[in-house]
């Protein structure tokens, strides 16, 4: 396979035709493009100048001139995006899969001018352009390694860990799908299913209405104690402005968060009257629901439109409303969240797998939730808003689907999304104290102690809690959802398959839930064979780095963040793990119990100050 047979005439005189072989293998760098790339040098006179220009500006005069929320918010936007094309360079370069990232533009002329002394036939300068382009390269990459070694000594994680996959080499091995307009819009219609099963839902009963009937909508309750509106500080904004990761991607406005972090002190007050107005109204202006879904692919190779995860790309300054919006909700409804329960003993697990479970939040049900959390009757309002009539397109690549109109679900990739679904799952709870329902966002798990072979309670919240899912819209993954049994026994009798839905739960011998695996018998062979797996494939990077000449005090950082924070479990057998890093590094490295002391302390002394926590009264 690695060569193509074409047969050819016979040399000369002789009698036996003659077989030309060409290689199948084509350069990588000819079967790929070059990839032209368009990046914004933000240098400090652009800073400059974009500060300078939001200073001069008169939001006054946008105030006065808008007549709603949504075309000032409009306006602004459009203007900041404006403004940062104009102040801010761009500069427009080519990419070859096969470029050094030492190979800088100086090397580029250097070699441009070896081969025009090559074609010229002067020996003397060619000889001399080739010295001077070695010497030059040796330099490069001497500077390059102590570039390399001066980011892995940071604290900055992102810098550590671009110098560790430039000398390592690695590449992320997460596929991109094709682009393929038919795709996109499959997949824009795939992540809207929801949308058509909301007419005819049933909402749920909240618990302090026993008279409502199921088939009409529960009443806004009042809050029971008065919470006072939300009013937002330019302090506040400012702050959380400043904190914007310039290296994340502009929204759908075209804000992006390099110009909110360095022009954080000049935009801060327009965008704190935009978001007091728009809690003052309850409403959420049209820019800021806006959002672009980038598919993921959930594994390397997808056979379906579910094999693709929907990451929503939302509007920066909406995530930064969201945060501060955020850390008011968990103020209030914090003490009034249902708390996780360890302290039991089970010998039958169900692990509950929902279906796109932040796509199926309804709006209207969850407001009546959150009444009942005593959330202000105003945000309770404006998160309805901010969940309804939002704009969704799909993107692959160049390639876009047409824009469709949701009023279900939180997208992935909000900021308030996790904590609106853990609001809207609060009230699904256990009954029978022999039942015990855990929940970690959209993960559920069902644990229930069967005495003298009575299932009866925990067959009973099984039906319950799919009653729930029904009338909440959450739609339960009958084929990943399975079940374990838990029996000491010698000999255990045989249990009844449970059915959901008309399906038979399958039962497995181990599951890894939370990245703990699992196992029916409650060994920890299973989990540390695995965690003994991916401290091996740390290794590699550390005999990468021991052969890229680092300093011993990096090499020993770089195990502690890395391979030492896997090791859990077996001492005996992660021992040896330690014992290779040893011997990579040429250092003592913690024994592995002393390092479980120290950890424990550290939680308990982190349980000890939190109030919140369940064990802290223990």
């Amino acid at each position: 396979d690695a060569y193509h047979s074409v047969p050819r005439a016979a040399l000369g005189l002789s009698d036996h035709c003659l077989v030309h072989l060409l290689p199948a293998y084509r350069q990588k760098l000819k079967s790929a493009k070059p990839v032209v790339k368009t990046v914004k040098r933000w240098t400090v006179e652009a800073e400059r100048d974009l500060q300078a220009c939001f200073e001069l500006t008169d939001w006054s005069v946008f105030e006065a001139a808008a007549t709603d929320l949504d075309e000032l918010t409009d306006t602004v936007t459009s203007y900041i995006s404006f403004c940062e094309d104009m102040c801010v360079p761009t500069r427009t370069y080519l990419t070859f899969n096969n470029d050094k990232p030492w190979f800088s533009a100086k090397l580029k002329q250097l070699r441009q001018a070896k081969e025009d002394a090559h074609r010229s036939g002067d020996k003397a300068l060619y000889k001399q352009a080739k010295y001077t382009l070695n010497r030059e390269i040796r330099v490069a990459k001497l500077n390059y390694s102590g570039k390399l070694k001066k980011q892995l000594s940071r604290s900055d994680s992102k810098s550590v860990w671009n110098g560790l996959k430039a000398i390592t080499s690695y590449k992320s091995p997460s596929p991109s799908p094709e682009a393929n307009q038919q795709l996109a819009d499959d997949l824009n219609e795939f992540y809207c299913r929801f949308e058509k099963q909301k007419t005819g839902l049933t909402p749920c009963t909240p618990p302090n209405c026993p008279t409502a009937q199921p088939s009409t909508p529960c009443p806004s309750i009042p809050p029971t104690v008065s919470q006072p509106a939300l009013k937002i500080c330019e302090g506040d904004v400012c702050k959380v402005f400043r904190k914007q990761k310039i290296r994340k991607a502009k929204g759908p406005d075209g804000v992006s968060p390099a110009c909110l972090k360095a022009c954080a002190v000049q935009l801060s007050s327009i965008f704190t009257l935009i978001f007091n107005r728009s809690l003052e109204l309850c409403i959420v202006p049209s820019c800021f629901k806006c959002s672009t879904i980038i598919p993921v692919p959930k594994k390397p190779k997808t056979t379906g439109l579910n094999d693709y995860r929907p990451v929503a790309l939302t509007s920066v300054v909406m995530k930064s409303f969201e945060r501060l919006v955020l850390a008011f909700l968990k103020d209030i409804t914090g003490p009034l969240l249902d708390p996780l329960q360890f302290a039991y003993r089970a010998n039958r697990i169900l692990f509950v797998d929902f279906s796109s479970a932040f796509n199926t939040i309804i709006p209207d049900i969850l407001q009546n939730k959150l009444s009942q959390l005593s959330v202000p009757t105003s945000i309770c309002q404006w998160i309805t808003s901010f969940l309804t009539d939002r704009q969704q397109l799909v993107r692959l690549g160049k390639l876009t689907s047409g824009t469709r109109t949701i009023n279900t679900g939180a997208p992935q990739g909000c900021v308030l999304s996790p904590l609106l679904f853990s609001l809207y799952t609060n009230d699904c709870t256990s009954k029978d104290p022999s039942v015990k329902l855990l929940k970690f966002a959209d993960d559920t798990t069902v644990i229930g102690l069967i005495r003298d072979g009575d299932e009866s309670a925990y067959r009973q919240e099984v039906g319950q809690l799919s009653l729930w899912c029904s009338r909440n819209n959450l739609e339960l993954n009958t084929l990943k959802t399975v079940e374990m049994t838990v029996d000491f026994r010698r000999k255990p009798p045989a249990l009844t398959p449970l059915t959901i839905m008309n399906s038979t739960v399958a039962l497995v011998d181990s599951f890894k839930f939370l990245g703990t695996n699992i196992s029916q018998d409650l060994k920890w062979d299973i989990h540390i064979d695995s965690i003994v797996k991916k401290a091996q494939q740390r290794l590699y990077f550390l005999r990468q780095l021991k052969k890229f000449n680092l300093p011993q005090a990096l090499m020993t950082q770089f195990y502690s963040a890395v391979i030492e924070s896997v090791l859990k479990s077996d001492i005996r057998r992660l021992q040896r793990t330690v014992r290779t890093a040893e011997r990579i590094i040429g250092v003592h490295l913690p024994n592995l119990q002393d390092l479980y002391i120290s950890r424990v302390k550290k939680r308990a002394g982190n349980i000890i100050q939190d109030p919140s926590h369940p064990g802290h009264n223990l």
